[in-house]
């Protein structure tokens, strides 16, 4: 394997391993697309905010192009699913198959929890009662006036859902789909299958299974890179399963032009299976939870993408709109556009358009010796920003939305309004 890497190679190496790096899509995506997508990133995480489309639904239109979202919810959502839910990174669907890998983070919570669970030791048998009685129950289903106890530390939740959510964290609880987006909980032998439940894998053989997977999402990461993937704070745990996959040929060490700290190289590792393709030619507009930009600190180290999703930020703080999503063309992040879906009127709404520093469309980089040089790169911007035009109208196509209007606010609105002749709002 390859002992250097350029900053560019180790950019397509993440795209290739991201299923990003090309731009042919399939011409109508199904379930084995989208499991394939799920085998290569291992996890999607899961949030509530549906200001464009669902957070998990985002990175297979990425990857894929438009397909239809009721097909990611029958393999996520519903009993007895090919997909389940876990803390796997943040809230993320993982394959079910996969649900052994995490018994040791259960036992942690098991044991972090315990005091909690001691304390309330009526409410969470009754609660079990109640599942074990009736099976897969949706919050509002098993919470009574008798049973609802006062309302505490744990985001105002009642007593009888801080137990379901107890539970399942522990694992003697599962998620069997939801009705919604609101969670059914069901006893862990009422949800998975038994294959499944009898499966035994020991702690260092889980961390080392899943920095392997980190490792091969990612084709090319540090240390810090391989932790993030599954949020694992252990970092010898981290180091020791690096180790071992050296030793076994699944990983090598290579040093990476730039990736550095206090002037001193950061040890990275390339996975056997990495590609470097010799070009990324792939455009997508990213969720802000994809696996892509999720760690900020690699997203600045490979990308110089400083991104945080403003969500959280008051309104009049905000730099860039509440939702952001990233827009990747080639081997660059280039802008970031904020997009609301206003499916009571059929129009997609780019609320905002930035480019990222360094890229202003129609402008020569400072410096251009030449007006043939300022052309060539004009005519570049020109067609980046009729790709992200491209992406924008798949995305609309894929929402079911027929219009999309452009607002006032970003140095790249103009541009993106006129590449797509839309109307301004």
């Amino acid at each position: 394997m390859r002992e250097t890497l350029s900053a560019a190679e180790a950019r397509r190496a993440a795209l290739a391993a991201q299923g990003l790096a090309r731009a042919e899509r399939p011409a109508t995506p199904g379930t084995r697309h989208l499991q394939s997508v799920m085998r290569r990133l291992g996890l999607v995480q899961i949030d509530s905010v549906n200001v464009f489309a669902r957070a998990h639904h985002v990175p297979f239109f990425s990857r894929l192009g438009p397909y239809d979202p009721a097909a990611v919810d029958r393999l996520s959502l519903r009993h007895h699913s090919p997909w389940t839910e876990y803390i796997a990174h943040e809230n993320c669907f993982i394959p079910t198959a996969d649900w052994p890998l995490w018994r040791f983070r259960m036992a942690e919570r098991r044991e972090l929890y315990a005091e909690w669970l001691a304390a309330n030791a009526a409410t969470v048998e009754w609660v079990r009662a109640e599942l074990a009685t009736r099976g897969p129950l949706r919050p509002a289903e098993i919470e009574t006036d008798a049973h609802r106890a006062a309302k505490g530390p744990w985001w105002d939740w009642s007593t009888v859902k801080t137990a379901l959510e107890l539970l399942w964290l522990s694992g003697e609880v599962a998620i069997a789909g939801r009705r919604g987006f609101e969670r059914r909980y069901a006893l862990a032998e009422d949800a998975l299958p038994a294959e499944v439940l009898s499966r035994e894998v020991a702690r260092d053989d889980a961390v080392r299974e899943l920095v392997r997977r980190a490792a091969r999402a990612y084709g090319v990461a540090t240390a810090a890179d391989l932790a993030d993937y599954h949020r694992f704070r252990d970092r010898p745990a981290v180091l020791a399963a690096i180790g071992e996959l050296v030793e076994s040929g699944e990983l090598a060490p290579v040093r990476v032009a730039g990736w550095e700290r206090a002037g001193r190289p950061i040890p990275a590792w390339l996975h056997r299976e990495a590609r470097i393709p010799r070009h990324a030619d792939g455009a997508a507009l990213l969720s802000p939870f994809d696996p892509l930009v999720w760690f900020r600190e690699r997203a600045e180290r490979m990308f110089d993408f400083d991104y945080r999703i403003e969500i959280y930020t008051p309104a009049a703080k905000r730099r860039y709109g509440y939702y952001s999503l990233p827009a990747l063309v080639d081997d660059a992040i280039v802008a970031r556009v904020d997009l609301k879906a206003d499916r009571p009127a059929g129009v997609l709404r780019v609320q905002s358009a930035w480019w990222e520093p360094g890229f202003r469309t129609g402008h020569g980089k400072p410096g251009d010796p030449s007006s043939d040089h300022r052309a060539d790169r004009a005519t570049t911007d020109r067609i980046t920003t009729e790709r992200i035009a491209a992406e924008l109208r798949a995305a609309a196509r894929w929402q079911g939305l027929d219009e999309i209007t452009v607002a006032g606010w970003g140095d790249a609105v103009d541009d993106l309004a006129g590449a797509l002749g839309a109307r301004r709002h």
